[in-house]
Parts: structure tokens; sequence; C-alpha cells
């Protein structure tokens, strides 16, 4: 994982890069979470932006980005980064 100011680029399990733009860090119920834009949206099909939600684990003393497999979960981070966000984006 490289970072450049709020753009992140991480590696998929293919070795593909892909970037993304650092939008918020939630801290909830002893967990942190990141939440990101993926710069990419050409493989998004609808005409709607999604964000990508993460869960910050540690390994090896250095921070990994982790897929939240739990969608409730899931579910409660966003609803936070709704609530936090409401006036600068439009979850219609």
């Amino acid at each position: 994982m490289e970072e450049k100011d709020d753009i992140i680029v991480m590696t998929d399990e293919d070795g593909e890069e892909e970037e993304f733009e650092y939008i918020d860090t939630i801290e909830m119920n002893d967990n942190q979470y990141v939440v990101l834009f993926p710069l990419d949206q050409k493989s998004n099909d609808d005409d709607e932006d999604e964000v990508v939600i993460l869960r910050v684990e540690e390994e090896d003393g250095e921070e990994v980005y982790v897929n939240i497999e739990d969608e409730a979960e899931m579910e409660e981070v966003f609803e936070e980064f709704k609530n936090r966000t409401e006036e600068e984006f439009d979850f219609e």
C-alpha cells in the first residue's frame, strides 16, 4: 500500500494496482475503519458513486486494510459515515 497525500494505491490479489482517494477514518466498537473513494469508477456500470469501507488492522507492526465480511458491521459503519458527512455528500 502506497500513500500520496489523500491518494492511496493498493494492489489487489491479481497484482493490479488501484488508486483510491482517502475520505474519512471512523472509530467505532473498538475498531478503526477507512472510507475510500475509487478513482477509477469505470467498473461501476450505474451512475452512482460508491465508497469502499475497510477495517484497519495491525499486522507485523504495520497497518493493513481488510475487507469487512460481516454485512451488519459494514452497514453500521456506512450509516455512521452517512451521518458524519450528510452535508458533503448526497446519499439519495
